[in-house]
C-alpha cells in the first residue's frame, strides 16, 4: 500500500504546483460559449454568463475596424480595442484584438498590458516599435507593411510612426481584458497624486520639474 500512497501524494503535489500557473491566465471555457451578461450584478473573475437562450450572433460580432481612428490628439494615435466589452462573446475565450492608427509622427506612448501578450501586424505604412525587458534591454525594430512583432506580456512597449504618411496595424492580444497602463500617465497623472518628492528622487530631477511634467497630464478621475 505504501507505493500507491506515494504515487497519490506525488500527483497531488504536482497538481498543487500547477494550479497557480493555471489561475494566472484568463478563465477557461467549460462550455461552448459564455457570452458576457452586461446586465448582471454578479461579481466574478471575468463576466457572468448570459442565458444561452438569449444569445444571438450579434454577441460575437463587431463592426468598424475598417474605419481609421481619430488621431487628432497630442500623441497622434488612436487604439480601437475589441475586447469583451465590445464583443460579449469573447468572455472566457482569452483573446481580444485592436486597430492601431498612427498619424505621421504619431506615437502610441510607452505602456503595458498586464494581462496579455500582444502580436502586431502592420497593414499600412511603417512603424518603429519596441519593448524593454526586465533587464532594461531594448528590443526594437522598424516594421514595414506585412511585418509582425510580438510584445511579451506585461512588458513596457511602444509604437512610433516616423514616416510622412499615416500608418495602421492590427493587433491580437491573449486576454479578453488585456488592461492598459500608460507609463507616464500612471506616474504623473495618478489620483491621488504621487508626491513630488517621490518622483523627483526616482527620476533624479527637482520638485519644480516634476510639477511642470504633471501639468502636462490631466489627473485621472
Amino acid at each position: 500500500m505504501a507505493r500507491p500512497c506515494k504515487v497519490i501524494l506525488v500527483a497531488l503535489l504536482v497538481a498543487a504546483m500547477a494550479s497557480p500557473l493555471v489561475l494566472a491566465y484568463d478563465p477557461s471555457p467549460l462550455q461552448d460559449f459564455c457570452v458576457a451578461d452586461k446586465a448582471s450584478n454578479v461579481f466574478v473573475n471575468g463576466q457572468a454568463c448570459k442565458d444561452p437562450a438569449m444569445v444571438s450572433a450579434g454577441d460575437f460580432a463587431f463592426s468598424g475596424l475598417q474605419n481609421a481612428g481619430n488621431t487628432a490628439n497630442p500623441f497622434g494615435s488612436k487604439v480601437t480595442l475589441v475586447d469583451v466589452k465590445a464583443v460579449p462573446g469573447l468572455n472566457t475565450l482569452g483573446v481580444a484584438m485592436a486597430r492601431l492608427d498612427l498619424a505621421a509622427g504619431g506615437l502610441n506612448p510607452p505602456h503595458t498590458h498586464p494581462r496579455a501578450t500582444e502580436i502586431l501586424t502592420v497593414v499600412e505604412g511603417e512603424m518603429f516599435v519596441g519593448y524593454i525587458d526586465t533587464n532594461g534591454t531594448l528590443f526594437a525594430k522598424v516594421l514595414h507593411k506585412g511585418d509582425v512583432f510580438v510584445f511579451p506580456k506585461g512588458l513596457v512597449h511602444f509604437e512610433f510612426n516616423f514616416g510622412d504618411c499615416p500608418a495602421f496595424g492590427i493587433a491580437g492580444l491573449s486576454s479578453q481584458n488585456p488592461g492598459l497602463v500608460r507609463v507616464a500617465d500612471s506616474l504623473f497623472g495618478a489620483s491621488p497624486a504621487i508626491t513630488n518628492e517621490v518622483l523627483a528622487k526616482a527620476f533624479g530631477i527637482d520638485a519644480a520639474t516634476v510639477q511642470r511634467i504633471k501639468a502636462q497630464f490631466s489627473t485621472k478621475k
